[in-house]
């Protein structure tokens, strides 16, 4: 996981935002399949969403840093449900600010 500077953070968030969630967390929770299918999307897409189906803010939070633990990422953003986060690929096809 790297840690990303503020101006990284916002140059992903930008690139997010019209980014549509490819890994929904239901009523099980983070479960394994999550975990293996936010791994699938990162592969292919580097940057992604992820809809959280919890109520409790605290729950969604655990999730987002567990998520980024497990999968080598870092995390770009929470917003209510949903979380953001990045991972580099050997290609990196999205070059981060300095």
């Amino acid at each position: 996981m790297i840690k990303l500077t503020p101006a990284q953070r916002q140059y992903l968030k930008g690139l997010a935002h019209p980014l549509s969630p490819v890994v929904i967390i239901g009523e099980k929770g983070l479960t394994e399949a999550v975990l293996k299918e936010a791994e699938r999307a990162l592969k292919a897409h580097e940057l992604i969403k992820i809809k959280a189906g919890s109520d409790e803010k605290e729950t969604r939070s655990q999730w987002l840093e567990q998520i980024c633990q497990a999968l080598g990422a870092s995390p770009v953003q929470q917003i209510g449900k949903t979380l953001v986060i990045y991972r580099a690929d050997e290609k990196q096809v999205i070059q981060l600010p300095r």
